[in-house]
């Protein structure tokens, strides 16, 4: 707490346009402004704001609309702050006029040509962190910079990693306890993943913790003593972290291990599919929590990390929720790293429980049949039972509400062969089983966090979707389809209230927030990104493109 009092301290000192420690503790707050990713440092992307409601939603119109000069795909939340809003993409950084849609400034972002050879996933970015007068993102080769907000000028850029040895990044920077923190990707291509905290001002390296431990490091015995295979380990740390400033930890997931084939790494491969506590100041892991030990499905847990304060057994406790890939909803006390509760909430037949006293899986015969060369067929395949697409958490309903997939995949371990820099290392044989007549592809789900039971559960019987979830104090949730359409959702029943068709798939989260006095609903639609391998039906129906829309009530 020392050193956060004066972070607060030194950012009430700064310029009145600049945005100081305490502007980003209290992001959600004063809902002229976001300031952070997640709309707050618990990320539980709800705001109070209610002037748009279930009795008038159906009057949203677009107000303005803004180019985003993009094909690759869309995947970015706004910052916003004092009228103008900040919007990253993996070519442009831009800042708008908030009251008229106008550009302010474009950057273009300069990235090594050849990176996208080495991105498993998608061509994109998720966004921005704003501090102290910049703004700082990354690149998709592997490069972390700093630009003036008033001018867009690039104040510092520093190198991380080589791209050409299959690191990449597109995540969204966290400012904790005024540290800059990064992570990256690339766990298909066989790399150690790691974040890097930063000097925010000038640039300099402050520390680099490796989600995977080297030799004689805690979670080194998780790992073959005998080979290297640390150093190819995976565990990226592409999705951006939550922040409690008052235990002072950051709350990271971590990917896949490497190779898939777990036959060639034995163990639980810490900390891969994990949830990490970290010291912002120090990079220390003060615990972890490990979802899916040694995880052969590609069950990485990078999926954000809610932060919420909820009654159990009478008593208040701090947590963590974390809707995993691998289809259980986890409910960890966040000061400890212990399993309070884990539920299923989609299809799964990995696991036949989590045994809460261990905190393991007990696995199906799943992963010994795969052992002994069978190919089978497992749910949820890789996209998960939720993949990277934030959800929402409502502390006035106690409800996580989420975009839930419903997709199998079949797998067959393979030789993986001789290790080469900047290829695939996965070792498996894949394939997609056909849909089955009647099968959702995915569902709008309210669920209770400690058992994981719906609320409501509505069956999404065309696309998975990509867009997250947004909760408002107006009862709403705002999402996306690949389709194109924005939607808002009656959060007590999962019934879509309005729609409106943006024309190019929508795979990334919407925000509200206030501009004198008028409420706005902004998010960015482009398909592309992490729906790059969308079915066919959408490739060739919904245009590739790159749009930010903003909504309103009219003001008559």
């Amino acid at each position: 707490m020392k050193h956060l009092i004066a972070a607060l301290l030194c950012g009430c000192c700064a310029l009145a346009q600049a945005q100081t420690a305490q502007e980003l503790l209290t992001d959600g707050k004063n809902t002229d402004n976001i300031t952070t990713y997640g709309m707050g440092y618990d990320m539980k992307r709800y705001s109070p704001l209610k002037q748009i409601n279930k009795s008038n939603v159906k009057r949203l119109v677009p107000v303005w609309s803004f180019s985003l000069a993009n094909d690759l795909g869309e995947q970015a939340q706004p910052m916003i702050y004092n009228g103008v809003m900040y919007v990253t993409n993996v070519k442009w950084t831009f800042a708008i006029d908030m009251a008229t849609g106008k550009q302010i400034w474009r950057t273009a972002v300069d990235y090594d040509p050849g990176t996208p050879r080495v991105v498993c996933c998608g061509i994109s970015n998720k966004g921005s962190a704003i501090y102290n007068g910049k703004l700082y993102r990354v690149t998709l080769d592997a490069h972390v910079l700093a630009l003036d907000m008033k001018t867009g000028k690039q104040l510092w850029k520093n190198k991380f990693a080589d791209w050409k040895e299959g690191y990449s990044s597109i995540v969204a920077p966290l400012i904790a306890n005024g540290v800059l923190v990064t992570g990256m990707s690339g766990a298909e291509f066989g790399v150690r993943g790691f974040l890097d905290g930063w000097d925010p001002e000038t640039g300099k390296s402050l520390w680099r913790r490796y989600t995977i431990p080297g030799p004689g490091e805690p979670g080194s015995e998780t790992w073959p003593t005998e080979t290297d295979a640390y150093k190819r380990g995976g565990g990226s740390t592409w999705v951006t972290g939550s922040y409690d400033p008052e235990l002072d930890l950051m709350y990271w997931g971590t990917g896949n291990a490497a190779p898939w084939n777990t036959r060639y790494r034995g163990k639980d491969s810490l900390y891969s599919a994990s949830v990490i506590a970290v010291r912002p100041k120090t990079g220390e892991i003060a615990w972890h929590y490990q979802f899916t030990p040694g995880d052969p499905f590609d069950f990485d847990a990078v999926n954000e990390n809610v932060l919420a304060d909820i009654k159990i057994n009478g008593q208040l406790r701090k947590v963590i929720l974390h809707a995993d890939k691998n289809a259980f909803l986890y409910v960890i006390d966040r000061a400890t790293g212990k399993l309070i509760a884990a539920n299923e909430f989609a299809r799964q037949n990995w696991a036949e429980r989590i045994d809460l006293a261990s905190g393991r899986p007990v696995f199906t015969d799943l992963l010994k049949r795969m052992l002994a060369g069978e190919e089978v067929e497992f749910w949820p395949g890789p996209r998960g039972g939720k993949n990277w697409v934030p959800m929402a958490y409502n502390p006035n309903t106690g409800l996580v509400y989420m975009n839930a997939a419903n997709h199998p995949r079949i797998f067959k371990f393979t030789p993986i062969g001789e290790y080469k820099r900047g290829q695939r290392f996965q070792g498996v044989q894949t394939s997609v089983p056909p849909r089955r007549p009647g099968e959702p592809d995915g569902f709008y789900m309210a669920v209770d966090p400690l058992t994981a039971k719906p609320k409501w559960k509505i069956p999404l019987m065309d696309f998975m979707q990509w867009g997250g979830m947004l909760s408002t104090g107006g009862g709403l949730l705002f999402s996306g389809k690949q389709t194109g359409e924005v939607v808002a959702i009656d959060d007590r029943n999962g019934k879509i209230l309005w729609q409106y068709q943006t024309g190019s798939g929508i795979n990334a989260p919407a925000v509200t927030f206030t501009h004198k006095g008028r409420q706005y609903v902004s998010v960015l639609s482009g398909r592309g990104g992490g729906a790059i391998n969308s079915p066919a039906e959408i490739r060739e129906n919904v245009p590739l493109g790159g749009m930010l829309y903003t909504f309103a009530l009219p003001q008559n």
